[in-house]
Formats: structure tokens, C-alpha cells, sequence
């Protein structure tokens, strides 16, 4: 989830100024969320003087010390390294333009970096110096594939909400043959979802007969009801091989229903963050985050999931409970070294870090262990009005 938010509608500007102070240096896609609903809200980040200076790795950093917000991390078993993605603000990526940085670890305690793996390429559909948001690394077929979400403010799109101009915003797909880059961008001259759908936060897919897809999320601020959808691609991921498929709105969550209060405004239905998990027992899973609308949520960011009946990507999918709420979102699964299955996420939404859970496969479901401390720090007391943490 980025910047010129397509989930923070309801956060005020304020709010999005404090974060842009804060996260400019090395996360400028939470600042970005933040600030920018409209193309015109994005103008400012574009348009701001870039400066061009490389990051300075730094040695013993432990996740408190790192601004972070949609945390991607790959368990690398040749060198046995841990790596986690995140933004790169074109003011440190060393040419101006927006892309992706990466910290490595041995042992998931302490990081070394920020290390550049990616950067936008000048010439694309997208504008290179509007952030980079949700980076993920996926190992596929003896490469490495990054899929980051890039945008083009002067675009701009359709929406069924007429107070909130959309622009072009998607998932793109590069290419390097080291989880470290540099990545290369594979398809410069358009998104590989529909150019007129507002989508971000693609994953990649592999289902059980070798297809790939992108699951991506296809943004509330032009659906009202935010929707999952999936489009086949290629098998070498360089284009897409079919029209996409709705695999389920957010509405459809019942505990989200459950919570809306009937007013005079809009019930905005947020969809954020996908990533598919197949459980020990052959269940298919998928993570996704949404806000809380209600006294109990007040907005916060909540980390839940959804179980497909069929085992397959159609579904049809169903809402299970929320695994961890307390402004928390937008996470993803990993094995450690060690075997164990860890679940990372952000938190909270404004000046995010990165928060570490140890979780147990149940066969249909998912299920928190417990908080990490010794590699998160402290955990957030809960916030006033907010859902536990879900321990």
C-alpha cells in the first residue's frame, strides 16, 4: 500500500504531513498513502527538488531503526540470508528516481543497509519519480522477480465515485538473476493489468498445475467496494495471457458488514495487500488487509484472510476471522531458517515498522503463535478503540 493512498482517504493531511517528514529519506510510499488521493495530491512529490544520494549502509539494525511499511522478506537457503524489501524515495536511490530498497540479515535480529535493488526506469508508462509501493521478491523458475507497484498521476481513470479522481496505477514485473538486483523492468510500455483499472499490490501466483498469475488488488477509490481479482500470465511473466477474474469484494467479510455503521456517507470497502499461501493439508489461503470502520476499528488497519472452498484461485473464496488488528496490516508469510513459519507485518499505519509473529499452519487456517519481541521490540500497547492484537 503506497503513499497517495488508496486506503487513507480518511487519514487528514496532517497526519500525511508528520509521515512524509519522517519516512521521506527511506519510505516514501507510507507518506505517500498518506498525501495522496488525486493526481493532483501526488503533483507535490513529483514536482519536489530530488536530491541524488545514494544510502549509506549502516551495520546492526534492528527493526525498530527501520521505517517500513509493506515488509517483504525472502529466505534466501544458498547463502542463507534474509532479505527485506521496502521503498526507495528517488532521493536515495542515486539517480532521481523512485525504486526499491533491500536490508540483509543472518539471523533476523540485526540488518545491514539499505541497499539498492531497483530503479525506475525514465522511460516507461509510469512517472519514475512518483514512489514505488509494496515491493515483493519472489524466486521463480531459477530467477528472481520483483513486483512493485508504479504510477503515472497524469493519467487519468474512470471511477464510480465522482468526488475522487483516480489515476493509473499498477503492479509491474522485473527481472534479476540475484535476489540483491539490480532488477529490470520487463515491460515498459504498459501495465500488465488493464490500463483503465486503478490496481496495485500484485503477488505472484503459481497454481498446482504450473500457471502463474497476478493476484492484485483493484483499488476502492475506484470501485467503492475494493475487489481481489487474479489475471493469468505468461510463463515467463512478461505480459499477461488472459483477462483477469474477481475472486471477492471486501465487502464480502462479514466481521467488516458486521461493523458499519448506517450513515449519510460512503461505506468505503478496502481491499490491500494480497499474498496466497498453500497450508500443509492442501488448503489454499490468502492473507489481505482492510480497515476497521467502527468505534471498535476507528479506521485501524487490520490483518485478515481469506480460505478459497475449492483449493483453486477461483475460489469461491470465504472471510474467516481477522488474525491481528491494533492499526496492523499488509503482511506476508516466510519459513525461517530454522523451519518455523513467521508472519511479518507493519505497524502501526502512521511512522510503520516492521513486527514479527511466529504462527502455526492448522491445515485450514491460520493461527497466531506468538509476538516476536526479541526481534520487533516492544509491542504497540493497544490503541484507544482499536481490536487486540490477536494473540
Amino acid at each position: 500500500m503506497p503513499l497517495p493512498s488508496s486506503r487513507v482517504a480518511r487519514r487528514p493531511v496532517s497526519i500525511a504531513a508528520a509521515a512524509l517528514a519522517t519516512l521521506a529519506l527511506v519510505a516514501p510510499w507510507s507518506a505517500r498513502r498518506c498525501l495522496a488521493q488525486t493526481p493532483a495530491a501526488a503533483a507535490p512529490l513529483a514536482a519536489a527538488p530530488v536530491a541524488t544520494t545514494p544510502p549509506t549502509p549502516r551495520t546492526g539494525l534492528r527493526l525498530p531503526e527501520i521505517p517500513l511499511h509493506d515488509p517483504w522478506i525472502v529466505a534466501e537457503q544458498k547463502t542463507r540470508t534474509y532479505y527485506l524489501y521496502s521503498a526507495a524515495s528517488p532521493r536515495i536511490t542515486g539517480l532521481g528516481r523512485t525504486g526499491t530498497l533491500y536490508y540483509r540479515s543472518k539471523d533476523l535480529a540485526t540488518w545491514e543497509g539499505p541497499f539498492i535493488a531497483f530503479v525506475a526506469p525514465a522511460e516507461s508508462w509510469a512517472d519514475a519519480t512518483v514512489g514505488a509501493w509494496a515491493p515483493e521478491v519472489h524466486a521463480y523458475r531459477g530467477r528472481y522477480y520483483l513486483f512493485t507497484t508504479l504510477h503515472n498521476p497524469k493519467k487519468a481513470l474512470p471511477t464510480a465515485d465522482s468526488t475522487r479522481p483516480n489515476m493509473m496505477r499498477a503492479t509491474t514485473i522485473s527481472v534479476s538473476d540475484s535476489p540483491e538486483g539490480p532488477f529490470t523492468l520487463m515491460k515498459l510500455d504498459a501495465p500488465l493489468t488493464p490500463a483503465n483499472f486503478m490496481t496495485l499490490d500484485g503477488t505472484l501466483y503459481v497454481d498446482r498445475a504450473g500457471k502463474p498469475w497476478m493476484v492484485y488488488a483493484h483499488e476502492w477509490i475506484q470501485k467503492v467496494d475494493g475487489t481481489m481479482e487474479a489475471i493469468p500470465l505468461r510463463d515467463d511473466l512478461t505480459a499477461a495471457a488472459g483477462a483477469p477474474i474477481h475472486l471477492f469484494k471486501a465487502s464480502d467479510a462479514p466481521w467488516l458488514n458486521a461493523q458499519m455503521a448506517p450513515s449519510t456517507r460512503e461505506n468505503h470497502y478496502v481491499t490491500d495487500g494480497p499474498e496466497l499461501f498453500r497450508t500443509k493439508t492442501g488448503t489454499l489461503l490468502m492473507l489481505w488487509a482492510s480497515y476497521m470502520k467502527n468505534e471498535l476499528g476507528r479506521d485501524g488497519y487490520v490483518q485478515t484472510v481469506a480460505r478459497s472452498k475449492s483449493g483453486e484461485i477461483a475460489g469461491p473464496w470465504e472471510q474467516l476471522a481477522p488474525l491481528i488488528g491494533n492499526d496492523s496490516g499488509h503482511g506476508m508469510l516466510f519459513r525461517s531458517f530454522e523451519g518455523t513459519l513467521m508472519l511479518v507485518l507493519h505497524q502501526p499505519f502512521r511512522n510503520a515498522r516492521g513486527k514479527i509473529y511466529e504462527m502455526e499452519d492448522t491445515g485450514d487456517g491460520l493461527r497466531v503463535v506468538r509476538y516476536r519481541e526479541d526481534l520487533s521490540g516492544p509491542p504497540l500497547p493497544v490503541l484507544p478503540g482499536q481490536a487486540p492484537r490477536g494473540q
